[in-house]
């Protein structure tokens, strides 16, 4: 009787696992070069493309945020209405007035005085003011959010994102009349 070697049993082995990678390689270049990937933003997105973004951006955030080197006083709230109405508005709208071209944006900005989610949450009031402040200083990948840390004052962005921590609050008559203007 003849004995079966089992030498080749490895190589068989370690050849399927080679081309299964092979295959699996050539099938996912195939769709991204010829496939209907969701590119436009009216496309649907990728299963799960919200979480593999938010995972990081969350974790770098909660490393690097900074709490705020001065609290919140009308002048603050001034000031950031006046940085807001001029920066953030167009697409972040503005109390009562949400920007009606921002649903076709993808992602879609959050309008920042308005309740949304199943807690009924005022834009991003319950964000810490430092994570507010470190999405305004570094924008965010992908969405159309830019780095204004070229562009504003450490104070401004602070001004900002203190005002923005307070939207669901009852802000001072000037700092709403400021917000309410018309576009400059």
């Amino acid at each position: 009787m003849a004995k079966k070697s089992s030498s080749g049993g490895f190589g068989k082995l370690f050849l399927g696992f080679l081309l299964g990678i092979a295959v699996v390689v050539g099938s996912l270049f195939a769709y991204l070069k010829f496939g209907p990937l969701p590119v436009a933003v009216a496309d649907a997105p990728l299963p799960y493309e919200e979480k593999i973004v938010g995972l990081p951006l969350d974790a770098r955030i909660d490393h690097e945020k900074k709490n705020p080197p001065f609290g919140t006083n009308e002048d603050a709230f001034e000031a950031g209405a006046h940085i807001y109405r001029a920066q953030c508005a167009a697409c972040h709208g503005t109390p009562g007035h949400d920007v009606p071209y921002a649903r076709y944006m993808y992602p879609e900005p959050t309008q920042l005085w308005k309740r949304h989610g199943k807690h009924g949450v005022v834009g991003v009031s319950d964000d810490d003011a430092g994570e507010t402040y470190w999405k305004v200083a570094n924008g965010i990948r992908l969405t159309g959010m830019p780095s204004y840390s070229h562009i504003l004052t450490d104070t401004e962005m602070w001004q900002v994102s203190l005002l923005l921590k307070s939207a669901d609050k009852e802000l001072p008559l000037p700092v709403t009349q400021i917000l309410n203007s018309p576009a400059q």
